[in-house]
């Protein structure tokens, strides 16, 4: 008969630490979904920033890419001493 106290002995510690490791799963769990959202920012891109600056920069740019167009080319743009430069292209 000692053989099967110790027998319960080992099943009800293996139960009482998987209690344990689910109790501790719970709590993290709850931890993470309860906790502030994080919230990204993406980059923006290139129309965003033209869009989002200086009205007359995103009109300038708006007819360098019409004026390039009609060429069969695509503007291009540099910053030269402060001042947006459009050039138009053929490469892609």
């Amino acid at each position: 008969m000692g053989g099967n106290g110790a027998s319960l002995n080992g099943q009800t510690s293996r139960c009482f630490k998987m209690k344990r490791i689910t109790s501790l799963c719970t709590v993290v769990l709850v931890a993470c979904t309860g906790g502030p959202q994080i919230a990204y920012q993406s980059a923006p891109d290139a129309t965003q920033s033209a869009q989002a600056g200086d009205p007359a920069e995103a009109r300038a740019l708006e007819q360098a890419e019409s004026e390039c167009a009609r060429q069969g080319q695509h503007a291009v743009s540099q910053r030269v001493e402060g001042e947006t430069l459009y050039d138009c292209t053929d490469d892609d």
